[in-house]
């Protein structure tokens, strides 16, 4: 590999451009993703960079000491087909060895990341669709904010494989109307929490984790309901069919698939409770 196009690790500001590459794939980003993505793991993102500016990218975030997530592996359109993207998907897979590592693959390239040892888990499916619903009135909503935050922390442990609170952090802090959250608290507990933020393109609803579909129901009509009118979409796994019937009973249609693939043994996680996927790009 010649040192003009060595791997090397990404600055907050190459991060912002797999961001707008990202767009460009119709990936469709939050507009304020990337602070949560660089507060989970800064040293997780690679790239080989040329006198022009970034040309490849990818991420390996390591989320505690056991587990992590490789996203944005995206090469520039121009600079394909010349081996750069196999490249920074060696470096990313060298910075997460040892531990649990998960991907979302599109299905045409599923065979392609079994030869690198990743194996199927499940299907994710991406809903999309106008908001029809109000926002309810129920005296177990709560907006999350500073003060039970620690208690979303907390919740989320049981979604995911290792905790996440830096991630978290960031990814709950409000930002006017661009991202905000409710949970359901039930007798002093949570039974379900959810968060909205804006896009490219429209809103994405992602976590939303709930004890029961009447809960991810509440929580949907809240979070949806707050910008009716406006394209919404759910990344959901299809194994909770609950979560589909939620989207279909809402208008949403099917218009995007992923395989969550893990190499390692997967996780034993909740999927049933699982309505809505943080993120692709981070799991």
């Amino acid at each position: 590999m010649s040192s003009a196009n060595r791997v090397t690790q990404l600055t907050r500001s190459d991060l912002d451009t797999l961001m707008d590459w990202a767009e460009d794939e119709g990936w469709n980003p939050g507009l304020d993703d990337a602070n949560a993505f660089w507060a989970a793991d800064p040293s997780g993102f690679w790239g080989i960079k040329q006198e022009g500016g970034l040309i490849a990218g990818i991420s390996a975030v390591k989320y505690g000491g056991d587990y992590g997530f490789i996203g944005f592996y995206i090469c520039h359109p121009d600079q394909r087909g010349k081996g750069l993207a196999l490249q920074v998907w060696r470096e990313a897979l060298t910075t997460v060895e040892g531990r649990l590592i998960g991907l979302d693959s599109v299905p045409e390239q599923v065979s392609t990341y079994r030869k690198s040892g990743f194996e199927p888990a499940h299907r994710n499916l991406r809903y999309t669709g106008l908001s029809v619903v109000s926002v309810p009135q129920d005296p177990r909503l709560s907006p999350i904010g500073t003060g039970i935050f620690p208690s979303i922390a907390e919740y989320d442990q049981a979604f995911v494989p290792t905790p996440r609170p830096a991630f978290l952090k960031a990814w709950h802090q409000p930002m006017n109307r661009q991202r905000f959250g409710f949970c359901v608290v039930e007798d002093g507990s949570i039974t379900g929490c959810g968060t909205i933020r804006a896009c490219r393109e429209g809103y994405k609803i992602g976590p939303l984790f709930a004890e029961t579909a009447e809960t991810a129901d509440l929580l949907f009509r809240a979070l949806a309901g707050s910008v009716r009118g406006q394209m919404v979409t759910l990344d959901l796994p299809e194994p909770n069919t609950e979560a589909e019937a939620l989207a279909e009973r809402y208008e949403l249609s099917p218009v995007f698939e992923t395989e969550r693939m893990y190499h390692g043994e997967a996780p034993d996680l909740p999927l049933s409770k699982i309505f809505g996927i943080t993120t692709f790009e981070l799991g």
